[in-house]
């Protein structure tokens, strides 16, 4: 079945969200081709039902709770848990190979106690979490993407800071504003 003509706002938010999405996908799965594929399925499901999603109250929260959705059903499917802490263990490890091979280990061995602290984190904080600090979107960027405002994201993150300081036994750091 061909797409209908699709409006401007449509592309629009096509542009705006494709990448994030399909990060956000691939960390929990852990695979980029499955990744680009469950995002493609999630905004060509937009796609034919763009005008019920443009009735809702806040149509970029509703198209994240679907993308989020799709995503727990295809780790159902597949009867496993989120590839999370695996996959941004290895986003750090590439970011690290150009720095000296003891500054990488020690980037690896925080992290093995970090990501799964991240992991237990209430769904909300996690997200934040996840696109704050493994994707490195901004404050502004993370809102965006959840359809949440700022200061909700700015409060996710100050309480899930707070866990994993407490839960890693390490002192709480700077808050979670961008350094802009």
């Amino acid at each position: 079945m061909p797409l209908p003509q699709l409006p401007a706002a449509f592309w629009a938010f096509h542009d705006q969200y494709y990448q994030a999405y399909r990060r956000y996908a691939h960390v929990h799965l852990g695979d980029p081709h499955a990744a680009g594929e469950l995002v493609h399925q999630v905004l060509m499901h937009l796609a034919m039902n763009w005008a019920r999603l443009m009735e809702e109250a806040n149509p970029a929260a509703s198209a994240w709770a679907l993308l989020k959705e799709r995503v727990a059903g295809e780790l159902q499917l597949q009867g496993r848990q989120p590839a999370m802490p695996e996959t941004a263990i290895l986003q750090l490890v590439m970011r690290g190979v150009l720095e000296s091979s003891r500054q990488e280990f020690e980037v690896i061995e925080s992290a093995l106690g970090l990501y799964p602290a991240i992991a237990r984190l209430p769904e909300r904080q996690f997200d934040v979490m996840v696109l704050r600090y493994v994707l490195g979107f901004s404050t502004d960027a993370t809102a965006r993407i959840m359809g949440v405002t700022n200061a909700t994201v700015r409060s996710h993150c100050h309480l899930a800071r707070r866990k994993i300081a407490k839960e890693l036994g390490m002192p709480l750091g700077p808050d979670c504003d961008d350094e802009e």
